[in-house]
């Protein structure tokens, strides 16, 4: 079963072009779980321009699925956070200071020491560990030789080339997708999936366990509404 995480970082951000706490983030996130949700992702930054280190406090305390916390682990605060809250999944995600959306995966060559490490630190605490990566062959072998669980395919280049040809969009996340699967690594997908894409996406990609999906589905709410948004993204995956 394909699991769909929402990622809740654009609530967030609308709350907080206003001040005060119009919409409820708590409340989005318990209605996305009620409305068929299996996870609620959140990525949190040091501007905390969207997701605040205190919304994870708060969320942890009400997510009942899987809660899902994706940023920069190079950054201490960003350790400290995760390991006080205790999530069912970390997605470690290369961003750098201020960067305005996440744009690529790990070098898991040359990051090799450094990510055994900070997973051995967070698998220390009981988290299962997911680390962003490109769907390159070399990077996908690297990533599985850190002791990371899962990882997480950066999906904007297939998104970007699916309507110029989807079956040579897709075919790097195959080819990554069976690599990674034969290394006895999960997988998981996300950045600018959509209704248009989701479903190719998630039946011709081998072993997908878990999409992680923000903007598109946030976006398609305002037309369609939050439970029926949710609905359709998930009848993209069954």
């Amino acid at each position: 079963m394909k699991r769909l995480s929402v990622n809740i970082n654009k609530i967030a951000t609308l709350r907080n072009s206003r001040g005060g706490n119009n919409p409820n983030l708590i409340q989005v996130a318990l209605d996305c779980e009620r409305f068929g949700a299996q996870g609620i992702t959140v990525h949190p930054r040091p501007d905390e321009r969207h997701i605040r280190y205190n919304d994870v406090f708060e969320l942890r305390k009400i997510v009942t699925t899987e809660f899902n916390i994706e940023g920069n682990c190079q950054e201490q605060k960003f350790v400290e956070l995760v390991l006080a809250n205790k999530p069912e999944q970390v997605t470690l995600v290369p961003d750098a200071l201020g960067q305005l959306t996440s744009n690529h995966g790990w070098d898991t060559v040359t990051n090799q020491n450094y990510l055994r490490e900070i997973i051995k630190i967070f698998k220390g605490a009981g988290i299962r560990v997911s680390i962003f990566v490109d769907p390159i062959p070399e990077m996908v072998e690297g990533a599985a030789t850190t002791g990371t669980d899962r990882i997480e395919l950066y999906t904007e280049a297939y998104a970007t080339h699916f309507h110029q040809g989807k079956e040579l969009a897709i075919a790097p996340y195959i080819e990554a997708a069976k690599i990674a699967n034969q290394a006895g690594l999960g997988i998981n997908a996300g950045h600018d999936l959509d209704l248009h894409n989701l479903a190719f996406f998630a039946k011709n990609l081998p072993h997908l366990d878990e999409v992680s999906i923000g903007h598109a589905l946030i976006c398609d709410a305002l037309y369609y509404g939050l439970e029926n948004a949710i609905q359709m993204y998930l009848g993209k995956l069954a």
